[in-house]
């Protein structure tokens, strides 16, 4: 990424002041063929925007720059994955930031997992806080369960807003959609999963 933000850097000197009268999507088709100083006015115009929503999904300054790193490399990897009339630039940048974000703490989460069960198992546990475990654990399940009888789009906007603190506003924005899209499948997804719930006589607050 150094080596990449150096040959950004070198674009920028001979010439790149041109790059910030193009359009965003004509700036996209550059990066396509690796050029760097297009790459440079896309991140210059949409950085703070991707640093706001990386704090937003990690909740810490450092985790937010070094996703933010990662990102802007999968963008200068993938230009060519963008599409215009699905959104853009800046919603398809917010949308990397996302995914990229997401697998990060689902890794993270399989690890915490795996630890959390070794210290679940060893003998140092108390009763107590064995029970407690479990019981975290269950309720887990039955959530992913849940979410994982609910159609795509539905089970997209809900780790938007429940998972990562997203508003409606910011869901619409993130994946290019009607806000009343948006707030409409946040409604069906959380009745199947009170409609999940409440047969097995378990009250689940939404």
């Amino acid at each position: 990424m150094q080596a990449e933000r150096n040959r950004h850097n070198g674009g920028m000197k001979g010439g790149g002041r041109r790059y910030t009268l193009l359009a965003d999507e004509d700036l996209m088709s550059l990066i396509e063929r690796e050029d760097a100083a297009a790459f440079a006015a896309i991140y210059d115009r949409h950085n703070r925007a991707a640093n706001s929503l990386a704090y937003r999904v990690m909740g810490g300054r450092q985790a937010a720059e070094d996703l933010v790193q990662d990102a802007f490399l999968k963008v200068w990897r993938s230009a060519g994955a963008y599409r215009a009339e699905r959104g853009s630039v800046r919603t398809w940048v917010l949308a990397v930031v996302q995914n990229v974000g997401r697998d990060g703490l689902r890794s993270a989460a399989t690890r915490r997992r795996t630890r959390d069960k070794a210290e679940a198992d060893s003998p140092r546990s108390q009763p107590c806080e064995a029970f407690s475990e479990a019981w975290r654990n269950a309720r887990q399940e039955q959530v992913r369960e849940a979410l994982a009888a609910l159609p795509p789009e539905q089970l997209e906007v809900l780790e938007l807003a429940h998972f990562f603190g997203n508003t409606h506003v910011e869901i619409a924005e993130i994946l290019g959609l009607p806000l009343g899209t948006v707030k409409g499948r946040t409604r069906l997804g959380l009745k199947k999963i009170r409609d999940h719930f409440e047969p097995r006589g378990t009250a689940m607050s939404v």
